[in-house]
This record gives C-alpha cells, sequence and structure tokens, in this order.
C-alpha cells in the first residue's frame, strides 16, 4: 500500500470516527459534565459499546494473526497496572473534568469551531511535553516500544 493510500485511510477512518463522536454530541463541554455529574448515562453506554466492540474485533484479529496496513502482525500487549498508570489516569481524568473533552472531541471541537478548542488543544501537547521531560518517549504509550519505534526521535 502506498503512503497515499494509508493517508487517504487514515483521514477517512478519522473523519468517520470524528462524525460518530459529534453525532453523539460528545465533543460538547455540557454533554461531558452531565455525564460526569451522573445527569446523562447514555455517554457510559456510547464508551462501553465503543470498550466491547473493540475488544471483541481486536481477539478476532489477533487470534486470526491479522496484519496491518503496513503489514505487521496485531500482537497486543499486556502489561499490570502500575503506579504511573494510575498518576496518568488521575491526570488525565482531571483535564476531562475540568476541559470537558479529551483529545479525539478535543478535534472535533476544533473542525465546529468551538473556541474551547484553541485552549484546550495546546494543552493537550503542553501536557504531552510535560510528560516526556528528560525522557524520549518515541512512539506509543511510553510503555511499549517495538526497537524500530524507540530508535526514531519525537
Amino acid at each position: 500500500m502506498k503512503l497515499w493510500q494509508k493517508n487517504l485511510f487514515g483521514l477517512l477512518f478519522g473523519a468517520g470516527f470524528g462524525g460518530i463522536l459529534a453525532a453523539g454530541t460528545l465533543h460538547e463541554y455540557d454533554t461531558i459534565h452531565s455525564m460526569l455529574r451522573m445527569d446523562e448515562f447514555y455517554v457510559y453506554g456510547f464508551m462501553g459499546t465503543a470498550i466491547m466492540v473493540s475488544m471483541a474485533t481486536l481477539w478476532v484479529f489477533e487470534r486470526n494473526n491479522t496484519r496491518t496496513l503496513v503489514g505487521e502482525e496485531i500482537k497486543l500487549e499486556r502489561s499490570t497496572p502500575q503506579k504511573n498508570h494510575l498518576k496518568g489516569g488521575a491526570i488525565f481524568g482531571v483535564g476531562w473534568a475540568v476541559a470537558g473533552t479529551c483529545p479525539a472531541p478535543a478535534l472535533v471541537m476544533l473542525a465546529s469551531g468551538a473556541f474551547l478548542a484553541a485552549v484546550v488543544i495546546p494543552g493537550i501537547f503542553l501536557g504531552i511535553h510535560l510528560a516526556s521531560k528528560g525522557e524520549n518517549l518515541g512512539f506509543g504509550d511510553g510503555e511499549h516500544h517495538s526497537t524500530r519505534e524507540s530508535s526514531v526521535a519525537v
């Protein structure tokens, strides 16, 4: 698959995902705050459904030795929760509660013209910079790196 084809696939997939987030109003500040106040429960169902579909799909892909678009076999990493996961989750949760969004919906906010995106998106990059200060996190979640990926500088 050529690079432009991969980029086109990524663009179409991303636009579709953004459309789903927008249709569910998950890019709106009030929706997230209503969920966190336990006033709206459909967002929990939305996220739970996404997790269950993803888990089932990834299980099938891994079991059938499915390959990615770049030809690599899908092999999921499994790890035990550690202290850094809890810290990161707490920081993410506070940011989510304050901003009313997370990275993907923040991009939908930007596309929809919401002014809050102009604050949130630089904040996301600032958080990534602060988290990686003094370390080269490379690609991934900072924990699972292949040899090829960890040699790439950010």
